[in-house]
């Protein structure tokens, strides 16, 4: 018996004219046998899940640098409440869930470390720029494996690369995550900004908190059930033209209040001259990157892209570690 045949019947039957369906894949890259229990998407999520890009989220700002405390978000728990409300959608309009999931939890494989603080340093210093959704695209393709790659589905690694603002997903899958992506780090972001004392409830402008909720879970819950509501039955995914409006004034406010609060961002600046000096010092010791990545230099890649691909790769502890093996003074031990 052919479990995975089974499963691809039961998607034609019960999921919406307009999911992803694994059978229709456009494939991978490299051809492969395909599982007889596994359908391609739950494959993918398997792999993404598996990988050590996945694990070394867990170290990875979200937007507190080294805070104080066990309950901050992490790159990886943006990720895994990601994945969360992107299934709770799907599953409500019948999409597919595991292309929706293997977005999700591969959409900032390539993140750098210290944020967005780190990528606006490697954007900056970088000749060609850099993006995390570009690099994680990258790192499923070629960085991961030792540079095999994780051989993805062509709409899992749609999704990875346009999960941000710009670009246009191919799947209704891949636009559930972009719009899941936005919801989740507004909302987890305010609540670590409540913990952190930048903001009280309270704060929120009524014209917000009106519309949305007084609280988190109920502003969180109303995005959910307007992008369902809207989107039932359709050939797109989208918010209602209140909500819409409503989470652009909400974005407003956290850039005004939270990514720009110069007491929760005071400490970016070093960050950032951090993950320049260490592109700097590995582009001129290019020979210190790590065996693996340097034979792509054979296959290729600049040694910008190089060093852009190991920075990537860091957790926050480990580039603090590198810079201060590099440039911090040791004791004296006699």
């Amino acid at each position: 018996m052919n479990i995975r045949e089974d499963l691809e019947r039961r998607e034609r039957e019960t999921l919406s004219p307009y999911a992803a369906f694994s059978a229709e894949t456009k494939g991978r890259e490299r051809e492969e046998e395909r599982c007889d229990i596994r359908l391609d998407y739950q494959r993918d999520r398997d792999r993404i899940l598996h990988s050590k890009s996945f694990r070394r989220l867990k170290d990875k700002t979200q937007v507190f640098l080294t805070p104080e405390g066990a309950h901050y978000r992490t790159r990886l728990t943006h990720t895994l409440e990601v994945a969360q409300n992107a299934r709770t959608i799907a599953r409500a309009l019948r999409l597919n869930e595991e292309l929706t999931e293997a977005i999700a939890l591969g959409h900032d494989l390539g993140h750098t470390p210290f944020g967005h603080a780190g990528e606006r340093a490697l954007e900056r210093v970088c000749p060609f720029g850099f993006s995390h959704s570009e690099q994680s695209v990258r790192t499923v393709e070629k960085l991961e494996k030792a540079g095999i790659g994780l051989n993805l589905t062509y709409e899992v690694r749609d999704g990875i690369k346009n999960h941000q603002t710009i670009g246009e997903p191919q799947t209704l899958e891949a636009k559930i995550v972009r719009f899941s992506d936005k919801i989740a780090y507004m909302h987890h972001d305010m609540d670590d900004a409540v913990r952190a004392g930048i903001l009280c409830e309270s704060d929120i402008p009524h014209e917000i908190s009106d519309i949305a909720g007084e609280n988190t879970g109920e502003r969180l819950d109303f995005f959910i059930h307007d992008l369902i509501s809207e989107s039932y039955e359709s050939d797109n995914i989208w918010l209602s033209e209140t909500a819409g409006a409503t989470m652009t004034k909400l974005r407003d406010f956290m850039f005004e209040r939270v990514y720009q609060n110069i007491e929760a961002k005071s400490e970016e600046k070093k960050a950032e001259a951090m993950m320049e000096t260490l592109y700097n010092y590995y582009f001129k010791n290019i020979d210190e990157v790590p065996a693996d990545l340097l034979k792509r230099l054979d296959l290729g890649d600049s040694k910008e892209q190089i060093v852009c691909d190991y920075l990537s790769m860091m957790t926050d502890r480990f580039a603090i570690a590198q810079y201060e093996e590099r440039f911090v003074p040791k004791s004296w031990i006699v």
